[in-house]
């Protein structure tokens, strides 16, 4: 059975991109899914300074630890000024300097969302052009526009875009 780590790169509590990522992880079949929560891997802000004198934090080597286990990888990106937010971005750089390869080479569905009828689309165009230099095998990217309409009860509800993310899930070969 394959194993999937899927997690959402906001720190919010209430995460929308936590929910789609494990929703669309559970559109895979015949897997295990580790869910991660950002907040679990609540660090200092890094510096070479911090790195130099402390080495590595233990959070972001557990972190790197778990992507290394999974077979594939589902991140759902929030957007904060167009951009990662900062809790994600802190945990990528503490993890890039233990491997500049941070995602390993790992097959991952890159997705992301937020309430505005963008869905997240900045951040995704960044990191789709980004991780597969730190790593990332990137096998399908989905945006999911208007989180709050097209997202209730633990699913999505526009079936335009569900059969979209199905597709993409289907032709993905775990």
């Amino acid at each position: 059975m394959k194993k999937i780590l899927a997690f959402g790169g906001s720190s919010s509590r209430n995460s929308i991109n936590k929910q789609l990522a494990v929703y669309a992880a559970n559109l895979f079949e015949n897997t295990s899914i580790e869910i991660l929560d950002l907040n679990d891997y609540d660090m200092p802000v890094f510096s070479v300074d911090r790195e130099k004198e402390n080495g590595i934090h233990p959070l972001a080597q557990e972190f790197y630890d778990k992507m290394g286990r999974a077979d594939f990888i589902v991140l759902s990106l929030a957007e904060h000024n167009g951009a990662y937010s900062a809790a994600f971005k802190n945990i990528l750089d503490w993890a890039s300097r233990i491997n500049a390869k941070t995602f390993q080479q790992k097959p991952m569905l890159l997705l992301a969302t937020s309430p505005g009828a963008r869905g997240g689309s900045s951040v995704l165009e960044i990191a789709t052009k980004r991780f597969p230099f730190q790593g990332a095998d990137l096998k399908g990217s989905f945006s999911l526009p208007s989180f709050h309409d097209n997202f209730k009860d633990g699913k999505i509800v526009n079936s335009e875009l569900e059969q979209a993310l199905k597709e993409i899930v289907s032709n993905i070969n775990l």
